[in-house]
Protein backbone atom coordinates (compact mmCIF):
# COMPACT_ATOMS: atom_id res chain seq x y z
CA UNK A 1 0.00 0.00 0.00
CA UNK A 2 1.75 3.27 -1.18
CA UNK A 3 1.87 6.41 0.92
CA UNK A 4 -0.62 8.13 -1.59
CA UNK A 5 -3.59 5.56 -0.60
CA UNK A 6 -2.93 5.11 3.48
CA UNK A 7 -3.42 9.35 2.56
CA UNK A 8 -6.50 9.03 0.95
CA UNK A 9 -7.54 6.34 3.66
CA UNK A 10 -7.04 9.08 6.52
CA UNK A 11 -8.58 11.75 4.74
CA UNK A 12 -11.52 9.54 4.01
CA UNK A 13 -11.88 8.68 7.97
CA UNK A 14 -11.10 12.33 8.29
CA UNK A 15 -14.27 13.40 6.17
CA UNK A 16 -16.48 10.56 7.50
CA UNK A 17 -15.52 12.02 11.58
CA UNK A 18 -16.52 15.35 10.42
CA UNK A 19 -20.29 14.37 9.03
CA UNK A 20 -20.35 12.20 12.29
CA UNK A 21 -19.33 15.63 14.37
CA UNK A 22 -22.00 17.48 13.13
CA UNK A 23 -24.50 14.97 13.14
CA UNK A 24 -23.95 14.60 16.56
CA UNK A 25 -24.24 18.31 17.18
CA UNK A 26 -27.36 18.37 15.35
CA UNK A 27 -28.60 15.60 17.29
CA UNK A 28 -27.61 17.29 20.69
CA UNK A 29 -29.32 20.68 19.77
CA UNK A 30 -32.77 18.34 19.39
CA UNK A 31 -32.47 16.76 22.41
CA UNK A 32 -31.51 19.57 24.22
CA UNK A 33 -34.59 21.39 22.35
CA UNK A 34 -36.69 18.49 23.37
CA UNK A 35 -35.66 18.33 27.58
CA UNK A 36 -36.88 22.37 27.41
CA UNK A 37 -39.91 21.25 26.13
CA UNK A 38 -40.42 18.55 28.02
CA UNK A 39 -39.74 20.34 31.25
CA UNK A 40 -42.07 23.32 30.05
CA UNK A 41 -44.86 21.12 29.73
CA UNK A 42 -43.80 19.15 32.91
CA UNK A 43 -44.07 23.16 34.24
CA UNK A 44 -47.39 23.57 32.89
CA UNK A 45 -49.40 20.57 33.58
CA UNK A 46 -48.09 20.92 37.26
CA UNK A 47 -50.10 24.13 37.38
CA UNK A 48 -53.09 22.78 35.41
CA UNK A 49 -53.65 19.97 37.77
CA UNK A 50 -53.35 21.91 40.51
CA UNK A 51 -55.82 24.66 39.16
CA UNK A 52 -57.83 21.72 37.75
CA UNK A 53 -58.01 20.55 41.62
CA UNK A 54 -58.69 23.96 42.92
CA UNK A 55 -61.58 24.26 40.57
CA UNK A 56 -62.76 20.54 41.61
CA UNK A 57 -62.82 21.67 44.88
CA UNK A 58 -64.58 24.36 44.93
CA UNK A 59 -67.03 23.14 42.85
CA UNK A 60 -67.49 20.60 44.79
CA UNK A 61 -67.93 22.86 48.26
CA UNK A 62 -70.56 24.79 45.84
CA UNK A 63 -72.77 22.48 44.65
CA UNK A 64 -72.62 21.39 48.59
CA UNK A 65 -73.65 24.91 49.53
CA UNK A 66 -76.46 24.54 46.87
CA UNK A 67 -77.91 21.32 47.90
CA UNK A 68 -77.81 22.31 51.57
CA UNK A 69 -79.73 25.73 51.02
CA UNK A 70 -82.17 23.32 48.50
CA UNK A 71 -82.69 21.00 51.11
CA UNK A 72 -83.26 24.00 54.05
CA UNK A 73 -86.04 25.97 51.72
CA UNK A 74 -87.55 22.09 50.60
CA UNK A 75 -87.08 22.85 46.76
CA UNK A 76 -85.95 20.30 45.00
CA UNK A 77 -86.33 20.63 41.06
CA UNK A 78 -85.26 16.74 39.95
CA UNK A 79 -86.21 15.27 37.12
CA UNK A 80 -89.47 17.59 36.32
CA UNK A 81 -87.34 20.99 36.20
CA UNK A 82 -85.15 19.44 34.14
CA UNK A 83 -87.74 17.95 31.33
CA UNK A 84 -89.35 21.46 31.65
CA UNK A 85 -85.83 23.04 31.45
CA UNK A 86 -85.48 20.84 28.01
CA UNK A 87 -88.68 21.80 26.14
CA UNK A 88 -87.85 25.44 27.08
CA UNK A 89 -84.61 25.10 24.93
CA UNK A 90 -86.32 23.07 22.42
CA UNK A 91 -88.43 26.72 21.44
CA UNK A 92 -91.92 25.97 23.76
CA UNK A 93 -93.22 27.89 26.09
CA UNK A 94 -93.42 26.13 29.82
CA UNK A 95 -95.42 29.08 31.45
CA UNK A 96 -98.80 28.60 32.25
CA UNK A 97 -100.12 31.14 29.74
CA UNK A 98 -99.02 29.82 26.50
CA UNK A 99 -97.90 26.09 27.98
CA UNK A 100 -96.18 23.69 24.83
CA UNK A 101 -96.73 26.57 22.16
CA UNK A 102 -93.91 27.53 19.95
CA UNK A 103 -91.91 30.51 21.15
CA UNK A 104 -91.19 32.05 18.08
CA UNK A 105 -87.55 32.29 19.05
CA UNK A 106 -87.66 35.17 21.61
CA UNK A 107 -87.43 34.73 25.32
CA UNK A 108 -90.73 34.65 27.55
CA UNK A 109 -90.35 36.64 30.84
CA UNK A 110 -93.17 34.71 32.06
CA UNK A 111 -91.12 31.15 31.78
CA UNK A 112 -87.93 33.12 32.92
CA UNK A 113 -89.91 33.86 35.74
CA UNK A 114 -90.41 30.45 36.15
CA UNK A 115 -87.12 29.17 36.14
CA UNK A 116 -86.52 32.25 39.21
CA UNK A 117 -89.16 31.12 41.33
CA UNK A 118 -87.60 27.04 41.19
CA UNK A 119 -83.87 28.31 41.33
CA UNK A 120 -84.83 29.67 44.98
Amino acid sequence: MGNREIFDQVSDMEKQIGELYEQLGDLKGKLSDLLEENHRLAHENHHLRNHLDNFTEESVEKQQKQSDSKQQKGVFPGEGYDNLARLYEEGFHICSLEFGSPRRNEDCIFCLDFFDKTKL
